[in-house]
């Protein structure tokens, strides 16, 4: 079993995802007439150097998810977290779009082989069907952020996801069921975002069949 408290970007660990993947009964949902996308969240190594903005103090074997904050031009959930991703094209599924989303907005080009498996599927408040695509980044020494969608890169070390205080629960006046927010550093990020990464660290890492698609969203990204 790989070692939690020191998760590094090595073989054993995209060996012990792959396997709590196929374990995982993955739940999909119906298309509501919303529109389709993905978001790619890909395992890298961590690395606190140059423009990558890394928010800990860790060697570069730790192992990380490459996040962004969207460009403040983009007309949906400008300025917030976000996994890499967007609308799938006719003709795509959404392995591919997950692909071709992570090339586009942070210059990383992987093949399919490097596609380790989905999460459930989520909707968003903003009206999108999101299908969360898992990929192996592995050693990544350098990502180039599109300026038209991406404001910053940040590589999150997978050890944040483990931490006792995450995640963070809230009430939500709009809904009976609690926000969640996932603790990274001294900030935070917020559900839709946030319940993609609690699904990987309990899917992923962990091995559970815990499920997050019932988890409110905090009004600022209903739109």
């Amino acid at each position: 079993m790989h070692n939690m408290k020191n998760i590094t970007c090595s073989n054993s660990l995209r060996e012990l995802v792959e396997s709590n993947l196929t374990k995982f009964k993955r739940k999909p949902l119906n298309n509501r007439g919303l529109r389709r996308a993905a978001v790619a969240i890909t395992i890298v190594d961590y690395r606190n150097s140059g423009n990558i903005g890394g928010l800990l103090p860790e060697t570069d074997e730790g192992a990380a998810l490459i996040l962004t904050r969207r460009s403040a031009r983009l007309k949906n959930h400008a300025g917030q977290w976000a996994l890499p991703g967007g609308s799938i094209d006719t003709g795509e599924s959404e392995e591919e779009t997950a692909l071709r989303e992570l090339a586009e907005e942070v210059g990383l080009h992987l093949k399919k082989d490097r596609i380790l498996g989905c999460l459930d599927d989520f909707i968003t408040r903003s009206g999108f069907h999101i299908t969360p695509v898992i990929l192996w980044g592995g050693q990544t020494p350098y990502l180039h952020a599109n300026p038209e969608e991406v404001a910053s890169i940040h590589r999150i070390s997978c050890r944040e996801l483990l931490r006792k205080d995450a995640p963070v629960l809230d009430n939500s006046p709009e809904s009976e069921d609690p926000i969640l927010f996932m603790p990274v550093g001294n900030s935070w990020i917020a559900t839709p975002t946030a319940a993609i990464l609690y699904q990987f660290r309990e899917v992923a890492l962990l091995g559970k069949q815990t499920r997050v698609a019932h988890f409110e969203q905090p009004y600022f990204a209903w739109r």
